[in-house]
């Protein structure tokens, strides 16, 4: 019985051995189209399921931003935050399908501004593998970076603008200033020539929304109330569990915000790098807590929970314009020191009237100027006085044109509720549905 097993045995081993060989010269005499086909389509699928699977983790954002607001605001004024947001995504979506992505990647050629118009999809059925990903997906990715410049803005001007203009103002920001601004890195246009760097937006996306919303802020006033004789008069959120979630949601999103926009994952390399990416945004936004938690205990002999949250969405925007390349203490410095940031300019902004309810000045657009002039501290293609330009750039062109809109919108269908429409709650004056009716008339008027 062992005899005619090994017989058989040698048998097949020899069997084996002939369609090896034979397999060896049926693989060398194959030509390498389609083994350079199949290395292709490989990395097409996987790059695109890396637009598609950060696309909805940056569309999760929007829900962050969402109950991070609602937390913030008083109960008289939630729904209509998440009225807001609900609605600034969406005409972010239509806005950047009707010119947003055409005046952004088409046709820009080291310029200030690509083509208008809307932008086509693959075909359906179609396979073009020279883009080396589909389309669509890299729309969708893009498009939801857009709704985030202006959920930005949403959060500062809270409790105090009315509906209709602030819908107006994210038409123009969604569909012209974000993607023109955008053009001169990410579209391969002027700054992109002079070598700025700004990996995945902490001036593009962030300082953006943030510098709309200080000229919002400045144009619109402060809330009724919240200045006076006797200084800084608090209004605190209506939740602190809404506006944690919203945090750790807003955290959870960022790994696609900045792991996706290494843009590929078809290599080893590539996924690599995000794995790389992921680690340091984390690291950041911890760091961003902890220094923030330790600075208002030492500075008020309490812990401002709204200061910690802000803490590790400074990190988060901080570590933005270059996820990559910072080693773990350089990631956890940089997101150190938006913790420190959120800190010191809370209190500035209030010393200067300026009503920001969420924090989101601090927090996206100082962070997201720190986190760009940084860059150059990890990545040694960057230089500090190309991206002092780039941030001065993305300053003045978007500060400029949003007061114009902001003043022209002020001054035709006018942007601020009434007195009486403030103290009654925004739910109630134009939303019509509020969030906590329960609460009774007493609450309503905190």
């Amino acid at each position: 019985m062992k005899a005619t097993l090994k017989l058989a045995g040698t048998a097949s081993l020899a069997l084996l051995a002939a369609a090896g060989a034979a397999l060896a010269q049926d693989t060398a005499a194959a030509p390498e189209a389609p083994q350079y086909a199949l290395a292709s389509e490989t990395a097409y699928i996987f790059n695109t399921l890396l637009f598609l699977l950060g696309g909805f983790l940056v569309m999760w954002m929007a829900a962050g931003f969402a109950m991070l607001e609602a937390g913030m605001v008083r109960a008289k004024n939630v729904s209509m935050q998440c009225l807001k947001n609900i609605t600034l995504y969406s005409i972010a979506g239509l806005m950047f399908w009707i010119t947003g992505y055409n005046l952004m990647y088409t046709g820009v050629d080291g310029g200030y501004i690509g083509s208008f118009g809307p932008y086509a999809f693959d075909a359906v059925g179609g396979n073009a593998l020279d883009t080396g990903y589909s389309t669509a997906s890299d729309w969708f990715f893009q498009m939801v970076f857009c709704a985030t410049t202006a959920s930005i803005v949403s959060g500062t001007l809270a409790e105090r603008i009315r509906l209709w203009p602030f819908l107006a103002f994210t038409v123009v920001l969604t569909g012209f200033i974000y993607p023109i601004a955008g053009s001169w890195q990410w579209g391969a246009g002027w700054l992109n020539g002079m070598g700025f760097s700004d990996f995945a937006g902490s001036t593009l996306v962030h300082s953006v929304g943030g510098w709309a919303a200080l000229a919002g802020a400045l144009v619109l006033g402060a809330r009724t109330g919240k200045y006076t004789a006797n200084g800084v008069h608090p209004m605190p959120g209506s939740s602190m569990p809404l506006a944690t979630l919203g945090t750790f949601i807003l955290w959870l999103g960022w790994f696609g915000f900045n792991g996706a926009s290494q843009l590929a994952m078809g290599t080893i390399g590539d996924v690599t790098d995000i794995s790389r990416i992921f680690a340091n945004t984390n690291m950041a936004a911890a760091a961003g807590v902890v220094v923030a938690v330790i600075l208002t205990q030492v500075l008020y002999k309490k812990v401002d929970v709204t200061m910690a949250l802000n803490g590790a969405l400074a990190g988060l925007v901080s570590i933005t314009a270059e996820p990559l390349a910072p080693s773990v203490w350089q990631a956890v410095f940089i997101g150190a020191v938006g913790g420190v940031i959120v800190v010191f300019a809370v209190p500035l902004l209030d010393k200067l009237k300026i009503d920001d309810v969420v924090g989101a000045i601090p927090v996206h657009l100082v962070a997201g100027i720190w986190g760009t002039l940084i860059v150059p501290l990890s990545n040694s293609d960057a230089t500090y006085s190309v991206q002092i330009i780039g941030i001065v750039a993305y300053g003045v062109f978007t500060f400029v044109i949003s007061l114009v809109v902001w003043l022209i919108l002020k001054s035709t269908i006018g942007i601020r509720a009434s007195a009486e429409e403030e103290a009654l709650g925004l739910d109630k004056a134009e939303v019509g549905i509020e969030a906590y009716p329960e609460f009774g008339q007493g609450s309503q008027r905190v």
